[in-house]
Order: C-alpha cells, then sequence, then structure tokens
C-alpha cells in the first residue's frame, strides 16, 4: 500500500515542527501502537498490565520523536507510513520488553487483576456494556460514531469521513474532543 497524501502532509508537519501537528500524529497512530504492542505481547506469550501497556506506548512515540524525529525522516515512502510505523513499532517494544523482562506471569493475584487480556474488544475492558453505551451516549451523534468507527471498528481518517460524509481533516479533532469529554468521565485508558 503506497503512502497516502494525507500521511505524506502529517508527516512533513511533524518534521517542520507545525503547531498541533504532533496531536493529529498521536490521535491518526495511537490505536495502531496499541494494537502493536498488545499483539507483540499475545505473540510471545506475555501478559501484560494496564501500566506496561501505557509504558511500552509512551516508548514507541518518544522514539519516534528522539533526535529530532530522526527515525520518521529516514522513512524513504516506499511502504505505508503505518507499515513503517508498525516495523519500528514492533522493534522499540521487543526490546523495552527484554529489557524490562517482561517474560514472567503476574506474580500475585493483584497484578493479576490489571492484566489486559489482549483478545477483547475494547468495550469489553470496561466494567460492562451498558457503561459503554452509556459513555457513548454522553458524547452525543457525530463524536460518538467517529470514536466508535476510530477505536472500536478501526477505521482509517479517510474511512470514516468517506462513512460519515465529513471532512477527513475534522476526524482528528472531533477525536481529541471526544477523549477529554471521555476523560472526565473517567474513562482515559479505556477509549485510547
Amino acid at each position: 500500500m503506497p503512502l497516502t497524501d494525507e500521511d505524506r502532509q502529517l508527516l512533513q508537519l511533524c518534521l517542520e515542527h507545525e503547531p498541533r501537528a504532533w496531536e493529529a500524529f498521536v490521535d491518526r497512530f495511537l490505536g495502531l501502537v496499541i494494537h502493536v504492542v498488545n499483539h507483540t505481547a499475545d505473540s510471545r506469550g506475555l501478559s501484560i498490565t494496564t501500566q506496561d501497556l501505557e509504558d511500552l506506548t509512551a516508548d514507541v512515540f518518544l522514539a519516534f520523536v528522539a533526535d529530532d524525529y530522526a527515525v520518521m525522516r529516514r522513512f524513504k515512502g516506499l511502504s505505508s507510513l503505518a507499515t513503517y510505523l508498525t516495523v519500528v513499532a514492533r522493534r522499540v517494544v521487543v526490546r523495552e520488553m527484554l529489557r524490562r523482562k517482561l517474560n514472567a506471569p503476574p506474580a500475585d493475584a493483584a497484578e493479576a487483576d490489571e492484566v489486559v487480556d489482549q483478545h477483547q474488544p475494547v468495550e469489553d475492558r470496561l466494567s460492562n456494556r451498558e457503561e459503554v453505551q452509556k459513555l457513548m451516549e454522553e458524547l452525543g451523534g457525530e463524536e460518538a460514531k467517529i470514536v466508535q468507527l476510530y477505536h472500536i471498528e478501526g477505521k482509517s481518517y479517510d474511512e470514516i469521513s468517506s462513512t460519515l460524509g465529513i471532512p477527513s481533516n475534522s476526524v482528528g479533532p472531533t477525536l481529541y474532543r471526544a477523549r477529554a469529554k471521555l476523560r472526565r468521565f473517567g474513562v482515559d485508558s479505556a477509549a485510547n
């Protein structure tokens, strides 16, 4: 899959340190990075805690910006940006898992309660479906639909744009606002 114009522009804006470009980049690729962390842990037979998931995700994004975006500057555009970032993210995650020695099962029951089930959909990670439905209703029509399409169904900005008939450059800001609202309802990491 070739590099899309949207991703090329987003990458260029980040490399030029344009205001809000990094936030848009994170919005665009957060789901991908979380998926890579979960998939890498699962493929290695590891159970990771929510804290491990958050830490490894942060490590990946730090690797993207290290040395003035050196990893991103090396991208040649021969594949999609998502494919390139997946490879980089996986390498970072494997390296960090080895460094942290994330290879043992949880030591006690309290820690086991925090383990993230890699096979559950995002909405099942919350306490129950009724809670998810209530939270989605709090967001309202278009915001709820965009959150569902992006975080639960894994759609790209372009796919969401064509599905809902909205400009693709409005998807990121809408997701950002929706996440802020969800944080106020106490579902920080579940929505991300």
